[in-house]
Order: structure tokens, then C-alpha cells, then sequence
């Protein structure tokens, strides 16, 4: 294998169910390309292009959607891994999965689905995720005759990752999401009916330990959001960085994201901000130069995080960033600076009321949704979801498959949904 994918061992390039050679030649791929393949031509990340990022994907056409966002991460966790020596296919395919078991309206529709899931074992991206790649998107089926979802390498699984622990062993959730809702879910990575599989996965990890890979690609979801947030608030004409508000701004980044921080510390990040070329001294004005400079401003911010987080991790690690030799260090200047951008966005963007009562609407249109799918199930299901629901052996698993029914849809298909069973 070429390149640092000889460094994962057989058990790093193990899938779940042994596949047969394929019967038609192909050009030799190393297993981790082949992953990246099977993600890109999922119909879940398809789905990805009319589902929420921060405001609705009906909003505009310069919004971005789950999918774009996805493929910037992706882009960013490409070259974030080439940097820290770890393996870019790996790394960029947990990118290109880690929005996949998003249902629709976000983390909005998340908080619903969890309250709606308590029966069953409660509802969480991550895990959804997780079900997705292993058993809901189907290309693969073992020798028990269930489907293996992708059947993904056991690397490839532990990179997308990001919480390697059940509900029982969660946090209580603190502060809000990207997106401005308020973090009420707990985060864990399995479902109960879920765990042979993920055990398979996490082999030999050591305990909660995220392997280096999930920290990358969790790093750079971090570090896309928190630019582009600001530069699509910008052009949106809700953001002028030329004129912040800061005591607002302080205000909203402690009660969003850092507590404690002091003033001063807020201060030094901003002017750390500012010294980077291209930031405006100006109110944005839509020609074609000043939206040349954002995006200029956009990849200089985006390098100057990657750049500091590559200098700390190359001077604390211990082991090869392999797995779970090594972690990421991010440097507290770079975690207050992306934070300071968070709030900036926050402030600006995300607290609007009128963006607060759709956020109210979209939970009740989806609580209605799961009840009324509860009520008439399997009838209304498509025909995946009806035939899992007629094998579910009890009343839990019956309610599973209608939140992983549920999940799968798009906005405008939950509310299309919505419109026909009420």
C-alpha cells in the first residue's frame, strides 16, 4: 500500500464481513480509497444536499447545506491529515460521514428524535451515523443474511467515531451547537442494538480514547464552521467585521462556548484575528474584489488554525499519528480565536427571533411526523423501514425503525411527510 497507509496494520484495513474479490478488474485502490468511494456514492450523503446546516437549504442558493459543509471539512481533514502524516483517505472519508445520521432540521430535529427515542434507546447523530455505515445503507449482507451497510474498513469506522461510548457512559450536555440550539441531547456513538459492531470496531482502543484520525476530522468540522459561519453571515449582510459589537460578542461567547474566559483573553484572540491580511476595515460591499478578499480571508484564517494546531501536535506527540498512538494538541490561543468567530456568528446570525420561532415550528412538525408514523406503521414506511419494521421483535425495535425512517428524510420530505399523514 503506498504511502503512510502502510503503516495500519491488518486489523486496521479489517471489514466486518470478508467480500470476495470483485469479479470485474478494476485499477488496484488501497482499502481506505475504496471506503471513500463507498461513502461518496451513498444515497445518505446525497440526501445531505437539502438538509440544515445553520439556516434552512430553501433559505438561498449561497447557503450552505450538510453537503457542502461536508465536503469543506472533507477538503480541510485532507489536508490537516497530508500535514500531521496521518492517512488523508481515512481521514477524509470520516469527513465526508460525520453529518450522515443528521436528520432533518439538524440539531433541532436531533433534540426531537431523542425525546421521541426514549423507548427504544434514544436518538444521537453520531450513532446514527454509525447505524448508517454498518447497517442502514446497504451494499454489504453477512453470512447471517443482515446488512453490513458499507462494510467499511474497522480504521474507517473508528475515524468516524467521534464519541466511542454507549448513552449509559454520556456526559450531561452544556452550551449549544453550531447551529444555536441548545445542547440537550447526550452525545454517544452506538445504539444498544448496535454494540457487536462497534465492539468489533473499537478492538484493542483504549477506553473512551478517540483514535488520532476522529480527532482530525472532528478538529476540521471545528474549523469550518467556525469560518464559514462568518463568511456566509457576512455576504448574508448580518455581519460587519469592520464594526463588532464586542461586548455583545463577549457576552454571547460566554454563554455559548467559554464560560470563564476573561475580557482581556477575548481581546488578545481578536487582535490575533485582525492581524491576519485581509480582515476589513470596511463594511463588505458584494464586488467582485471585496469577494475576493473574504475568500482570501476565509483560507488564511482556515491555514493560520491548521498551521498552529500542526506546529503543537508535531511538538507533543508521542507515538506515529496513527490510531491511537498519538493525539491532537490545539493551542489555547487557537481555541479562543475560532470561539471568538463562533460568537461573532452567534451574535449576529443565529439569534434573529424570527429564526427562533422556525426553530420552535420544526420541532413540533417533526414530533407530530413521529407520532403519527408510530400510530400508522408499516403502512406510509418506505419499503426498507416496512420491512424492518415487520421483523422487529418487539415494540422498542418497532419504534426504532420509525425514528431511523425519520432520520433518513430530508426538510422538504419531512415536511411533505407531515402534510400527508396529517
Amino acid at each position: 500500500m503506498p504511502g503512510v497507509t502502510t503503516l495500519y496494520d491488518e486489523a486496521a484495513r479489517e471489514r466486518w464481513v470478508e467480500e470476495p474479490p470483485k469479479r470485474v478488474p478494476a485499477p488496484e485502490r488501497t482499502p481506505f480509497e475504496r471506503d471513500r468511494a463507498r461513502v461518496v456514492h451513498a444515497a445518505s450523503f446525497r440526501r445531505l444536499a437539502a438538509k440544515t446546516q445553520v439556516v434552512g437549504p430553501e433559505s438561498d442558493d449561497f447557503v450552505r447545506n450538510r453537503l457542502t459543509h461536508s465536503l469543506e471539512v472533507a477538503q480541510v481533514a485532507r489536508d490537516l491529515a497530508r500535514a500531521l502524516g496521518t492517512e488523508p483517505d481515512l481521514v477524509e472519508t470520516a469527513a465526508l460521514a460525520h453529518d450522515l445520521g443528521h436528520p432533518p432540521f439538524g440539531h433541532n430535529g436531533e433534540r426531537v428524535l431523542a425525546e421521541a427515542a426514549v423507548g427504544c434507546g434514544g436518538f444521537e447523530g453520531n450513532a446514527q451515523t454509525l447505524r448508517l455505515l454498518t447497517r442502514l445503507e446497504a451494499k454489504t449482507f453477512g453470512p447471517d443474511g443482515r446488512s453490513a451497510g458499507l462494510n467499511l474498513t474497522r480504521a474507517t469506522l473508528d475515524a468516524c467515531t467521534k464519541y466511542p461510548w454507549p448513552l449509559d457512559d454520556a456526559d450531561i450536555p452544556t452550551g449549544v451547537h453550531a447551529d444555536g440550539s441548545p445542547k440537550v441531547v447526550r452525545k454517544f456513538g452506538v445504539y444498544a442494538d448496535d454494540r457487536p459492531v462497534f465492539d468489533w470496531v473499537r478492538a484493542g482502543a483504549p477506553g473512551r480514547r478517540r483514535c488520532f484520525e476522529a480527532q482530525v476530522m472532528d478538529l476540521a468540522d471545528d474549523i469550518a464552521y467556525s469560518v464559514h459561519d462568518v463568511e456566509d453571515g457576512i455576504v448574508a449582510g448580518r455581519i460587519d467585521l469592520s464594526a463588532l459589537d464586542t461586548d455583545a460578542v463577549w457576552d454571547t461567547v460566554r454563554d455559548w462556548y467559554l464560560p470563564d474566559i476573561s475580557d482581556s483573553s477575548l481581546r488578545h484572540a481578536l487582535d490575533g484575528l485582525r492581524s491576519v491580511a485581509g480582515w476589513p476595515t470596511s463594511p463588505y460591499d458584494a464586488t467582485r474584489r471585496r469577494e475576493a478578499a473574504l475568500k482570501n480571508l476565509t483560507s488564511d484564517l482556515i491555514g493560520r488554525f491548521c498551521a498552529a494546531i500542526q506546529a503543537a501536535t508535531f511538538r507533543s506527540a508521542e507515538g506515529p499519528p496513527v490510531r491511537h498512538e498519538a493525539d491532537v494538541s490545539i493551542p489555547i490561543d487557537t481555541s479562543v480565536e475560532m470561539a471568538v468567530l463562533k460568537g461573532i456568528a452567534a451574535h449576529y446570525v443565529m439569534q434573529a427571533e424570527d429564526r427562533v420561532r422556525a426553530l420552535a415550528r420544526q420541532r413540533e412538525l417533526l414530533a407530530e411526523l413521529v407520532e403519527a408514523l408510530v400510530k400508522t406503521a408499516p403502512d406510509g414506511l418506505e419499503r426498507p423501514y416496512s420491512g424492518d419494521w415487520v421483523e422487529a421483535p418487539d415494540d422498542g425495535a418497532r419504534l426504532r425503525v420509525v425514528i431511523d425512517q425519520v432520520a433518513s428524510l430530508t426538510d422538504a420530505s419531512a415536511v411533505a411527510w407531515h402534510r400527508r399523514v396529517s
